[in-house]
């Protein structure tokens, strides 16, 4: 049966102008549901989700999201064709308006996997993968890359790369401007240590004109975002800035990203938290589970430290619910408040 939600090609790609980064154990649902409620344009991604955990371990449960994250995508792990097929079928079977494939993370877990950045060294495996996937699928199949990883050069490997996508019928790929050295950095330094390279990602640019190309890696305001758009490539995706400030990030997104929509404000965000913190308590989960991905929602702001310490120290404990987040929103306006009329003095 067709998901009433679900979106078209073209209209994926109108929201992959600006995406949230698809982040282990950050980017779940609940995470991805206060994401929505700042931006209702930009594209959002699932934590990735192995292929064998699908296929062979029938964790469906990891595929559950809410209606209202639309546009949102599911990004896979894994490297066998058949398999990551047949993981792509059930994902757009859950209602994913994309599958997206892992060839950019240099974590453990997924180097163990032979899949991940490592498969940057296996070009035709990947289009082998991707062929397979579109095969199985409706729903646009895309990729996220590096622009290449350990001793690779990049101006050499990225071309050949992405020329194999591109031959295998890929339109739109993400590509964080960072080598990815698999022996030597942990995967948190791989996302700091390797230089970016943005002037190589506009050259790809230039090279596949008709590749929808999205710039990640280093991106850290929407002024940023901004120059890359006006620069000539098609998208940005941020990750840690709109995860750990997301207000920053996504409350303007629309307008000045999508031009149109009307800004949102974290106070907002917080009141339209609190129906989905009922119905998620309601149905047995915790409190904590939702909490933990708000606490930057008033970063670098007056009263941004109540925030933080009240759901940190009290949303684990039995009992806490929506009047915790209220009672902290009090808190942390009457903070702002006090400095507002501090600063006027």
């Amino acid at each position: 049966m067709e998901n009433p939600n679900k979106i078209g090609f073209s209209e994926v790609q109108r929201a992959a102008r600006l995406s949230v980064a698809p982040m282990m154990d950050w980017t779940d649902r609940h995470c991805r549901y206060l994401h929505r409620q700042m931006s209702a344009r930009a594209l959002l991604y699932t934590e990735m989700v192995t292929s064998p955990a699908l296929v062979r371990g029938g964790a469906l449960h990891l595929l559950d999201h809410d209606p209202s994250e639309h546009p949102v995508a599911l990004q896979l792990g894994g490297s066998d064709p058949a398999e990551l097929a047949e993981a792509a079928r059930i994902g757009a079977q859950a209602g994913y308006d994309e599958i997206n494939l892992n060839v950019g993370c240099p974590s453990d877990r997924v180097q163990s996997g032979a899949f991940g950045a490592v498969l940057m060294k296996d070009a035709a495996l990947v289009a082998r993968c991707v062929t397979a996937m579109r095969r199985a699928v409706d729903v646009e199949i895309t990729v996220k890359c590096r622009i290449g990883v350990d001793d690779q050069n990049p101006d050499e490997v990225l071309p050949e790369f992405l020329s194999r996508l591109v031959g295998a019928g890929v339109e739109r790929v993400t590509i964080h401007a960072r080598k990815a050295w698999l022996s030597g950095l942990s995967p948190k330094e791989n996302r700091d240590v390797p230089p970016l390279d943005y002037p190589l990602v506009h050259r790809m640019k230039e090279l596949f004109p008709n590749l929808h190309i999205s710039l990640n890696g280093g991106i850290t305001t929407l002024e940023t975002a901004e120059v890359a758009l006006d620069g000539g490539l098609d998208g940005v995706m941020i990750g840690r800035a709109a995860y750990h400030q997301p207000a920053d990030i996504l409350c303007q997104a629309d307008r000045r990203i999508f031009g149109s929509g009307t800004d949102t404000t974290a106070e907002g965000v917080v009141e339209a938290m609190l129906p989905y913190i009922d119905a998620h308590l309601e149905a047995g989960g915790k409190l904590s589970a939702v909490t933990r991905h708000m606490l930057g929602l008033f970063a670098g702001r007056p009263g941004a430290r109540i925030w933080r310490r009240v759901l940190s120290q009290n949303a684990h404990r039995e009992g806490a619910g929506s009047a915790l987040v209220r009672d902290a929103l009090e808190q942390t306006m009457a903070q702002s408040a006090l400095a507002s009329r501090s600063a006027a003095v």
